[in-house]
């Protein structure tokens, strides 16, 4: 597993998780749409650090296509939105 806490979203009937943020993201918001966080390693112009995207995939989500800062992933039938900005990330549970 890459770095420390696990990030888990919640749908009515499944637990969803796209797997580990480092140890140093501060979790800001939470709410039953999605999470918000404070991360260092976050930026708008180069998206999240690729150990962060190969532990998405390696948890069976599918890259999306890409609409600025924003990044969709599908897994089955529940899809998210991973929005990074500098020193920011928001994920939020689309369906």
């Amino acid at each position: 597993m890459i770095g420390g806490g696990v990030l888990y979203l919640f749908t009515k009937q499944t637990k969803i998780y796209t797997n580990s943020l480092s140890k140093n993201a501060e979790l800001t918001n939470e709410s039953e749409y999605g999470k918000n966080y404070d991360w260092p390693s976050a930026s708008e112009d180069s998206g999240i650090p690729a150990s962060y995207e190969w532990a998405i995939k390696a948890n069976g989500w599918n890259k999306g296509e890409r609409e600025g800062a924003s990044i969709f992933y599908t897994k089955g039938d529940h899809k998210i939105d991973v929005i990074s900005a500098t020193k920011k990330l928001d994920i939020i549970r689309v369906k």
